[in-house]
């Protein structure tokens, strides 16, 4: 059974940017695209969408897969970074020069390492590099699309299905705004190193010098990431990430008319999350959330409750004020407890409407008293629950 151990209060006071009045925050931006979404990295939080779960032909931003997968791969001890990778003729055919598409310019049966693959397909877009990686990791395209759609189910995008590694049309073929701001996240959040590649403005090969595509890492230097891709059917996309003070947005724009476009709007994006919303960390994993809640039956009469992970939020600037805390802990808690033991809930709200839920913990082992301690908490608890 649980009770609410302690009304509901503001933690305004904790945080560090607390300001003295709510900040104005105008209408969402109207964006000049077919879909978009803006969520915070850390909390997962959407902070704007329209059009979100709309799928559509995702071009090459499907190559943050074909990445996020070669780096799995190398994590796992399974390929490294100067592994060296034959160019077959059909990634030559189908993603070389004479296509007339996004190119590492690759020569056929060249030997490169994986890491120039990387660099390939992430800074200059290769189609050859992808398919080149593909091959390489799973012998051909189409068991690496299978391999692309079981990685996506794993990541919880239940818009996307994807059909080759290099995001060139092809029927069936789809994604969404949400599904790909949730690889764009897990590219950030699980391969940190492989992630500043996004950010690397030139890369070189065959004597080739190529830019990447992503505009934004020449406007704003806040930006470090992520993929363009376009396609007649696609129209212009990008997939961008930039960090301001520890606070990581990621922004994605699908079917913008022209390059200038993508580019305006998802900096229209970021700078609307950045300007008029915060991430703040309210309580730190292994932080004392309440001390002193009574035990029966210990060795001890006491115990301290705390969390196993840090309760950060998203929330409109000037917010702070507003923010509620309540804890509902068990009403009763018998010994023996671990370290780890859920005994209660901290909730945090705004303007009635939850925001967080994390389970408060027990911050220490405790074990059973002995008998003569028991005995007398029994008689108490007995006797309480007589009067009451």
């Amino acid at each position: 059974m649980k009770t609410n151990f302690f009304v509901t209060f503001s933690i305004g006071l904790l945080i560090s940017l607390s300001v003295n009045s709510k900040q104005i925050i105008p209408a969402e931006p109207s964006i000049n695209a077919k879909s978009w979404i803006l969520v915070d990295s850390s909390t997962g939080k959407v902070i704007l969408e329209n059009n979100a779960d709309l799928r559509l032909p995702p071009a090459s931003l499907a190559k943050m897969m074909t990445t996020y997968i070669t780096s799995n791969e190398i994590k796992a001890g399974r390929m490294k970074p100067e592994d060296l990778v034959t160019i077959s003729d059909n990634a030559w055919r189908k993603g070389g020069a004479k296509t007339g598409g996004s190119t590492m310019f690759l020569d056929p049966r060249s030997k490169v390492p994986v890491i120039d693959l990387m660099r390939g397909v992430i800074i200059q877009s290769g189609n050859d590099a992808s398919i080149a990686l593909a091959e390489h990791i799973s012998g051909g395209e189409i068991a690496f699309a299978d391999l692309m759609n079981q990685q996506a189910e794993l990541l919880q995008m239940t818009n996307s299905e994807f059909k080759n590694s290099s995001g060139l049309p092809e029927e069936g073929m789809y994604s969404s705004a949400r599904d790909l701001s949730k690889i764009a996240n897990a590219i950030i959040k699980d391969h940190p190193m492989s992630y500043k590649i996004y950010s690397e403005k030139y890369f070189k090969h065959n004597n080739i010098n190529q830019p990447n595509r992503n505009r934004l890492l020449w406007r704003d230097k806040s930006v470090d990431g992520l993929k363009t891709g376009r396609t007649d059917e696609a129209g212009f996309c990008l997939v961008a990430s930039a960090e301001r003070e520890d606070m990581r947005l990621i922004s994605v724009v699908l079917g913008a008319s022209n390059d200038e476009t993508r580019s305006r709007e998802s900096q229209r994006l970021l700078s609307y999350g950045f300007r008029y919303f915060n991430t703040q960390t309210l309580f730190k994993s292994k932080e004392i959330i309440k001390s002193d809640v009574k035990i029966w039956f210990g060795t001890e009469k006491f115990l301290n409750l705390t969390i196993d992970e840090d309760a950060v939020l998203t929330f409109p600037r000037g917010a702070e004020d507003d923010l509620k805390a309540e804890f509902t802990i068990d009403e009763v808690i018998k010994a023996p407890v671990k370290v780890g033991d859920p005994l209660g809930l901290l909730k945090i709200s705004l303007e009635n409407e939850l925001l967080l839920e994390i389970p408060l913990v027990s911050s220490q082992n405790i074990t059973k008293g002995n008998f003569i301690s028991r005995i007398i908490d029994w008689l108490v608890l007995f006797f309480t629950n007589l009067l009451s």
